[in-house]
């Protein structure tokens, strides 16, 4: 996991970190996940690929950087998929999916407007991440409060 350590952090951070961390080792094919507050800021974030290395040196597992970058691919996602919901008066986005060549993009709205964005492989089961993804935003939407978001802000900051 790539969020800072759990020293010093409330229950309920610890807990979500456990959670992205629960969501990454059980679902086949991740390769990063990130928590994005509705303003855009990193507030979680799990990259597998960082942990071991590829089998090819010479592919890339996850976004070009870090996990900075993923959040602001979700961030930037999600606000399309907003503007684009208003425009056709297609209410509340839900879930937003990206099938490209060599990966998918999964967004999901959590309940207090912050996102939850996974990168995953080409073959990966979509209704699998979709699945995991509702469970992961369904146990985290009411544990992220706006003292939680904060919290966890600070720690990514820290982190750097």
């Amino acid at each position: 996991m790539t969020a800072t350590g759990t020293f010093g952090l409330s229950s309920e951070a610890r807990n979500l970190q456990w959670l992205l961390g629960n969501l990454v080792e059980e679902v086949p094919g991740v390769r990063s996940v990130a928590v994005v507050s509705s303003d855009g800021l990193l507030l979680l974030s799990s990259d597998p690929a960082q942990n071991t290395a590829p089998a090819d040196p010479a592919r890339r597992d996850g976004p070009r950087g870090s996990s900075a970058d993923l959040a602001t691919i979700v961030s930037g996602i999600g606000s399309l998929t907003i503007g684009a919901a208003g425009l056709m008066d297609g209410g509340k986005v839900k879930q937003t999916m990206v099938a490209m060549d060599e990966g998918s993009v999964f967004v999901m709205s959590i309940s207090d407007g912050s996102l939850l964005g996974v990168h995953a492989v080409p073959d990966c089961d979509m209704s699998i991440v979709a699945y995991h993804m509702a469970l992961f935003v369904g146990r985290a939407g009411h544990v992220l409060t706006p003292e939680v978001r904060s919290e966890l802000r600070k720690s990514m900051e820290s982190a750097r």
